[in-house]
């Protein structure tokens, strides 16, 4: 081979080179900020798991307080729709 065989080889391994180079470091860049980006998202869905267990927890409890007042004043009710049906046998 000769000297501008040799030189057109290198020329053209070195562009291949380039062409195959430049590609693979901008995809580790886009990698690495994707990595980044999903570690966010993953501490933020954790968080907001975390406020919502909270929350429910909050409205479950209220809901239960809800049930109680409500089975209370039904009891009073029955008590009194009893005492209207005894008067108003006794009338």
């Amino acid at each position: 081979m000769t000297e501008w065989g040799v030189v057109v080889v290198l020329i053209t391994l070195g562009t291949f080179g380039i062409a195959v180079v430049r590609p693979i470091i901008t995809l580790t860049s886009t990698i690495t900020t994707l990595t980044a980006v999903v570690e966010q998202l993953r501490a933020d869905v954790k968080e907001q798991e975390e406020h919502s267990r909270e929350s429910h927890k909050r409205i479950w409890s209220h809901n239960d307080e809800q049930d109680k007042q409500i089975n209370e004043h039904e009891k009073k009710l029955t008590e009194h729709e009893g005492r209207i049906r005894n008067l108003e046998r006794r009338h």
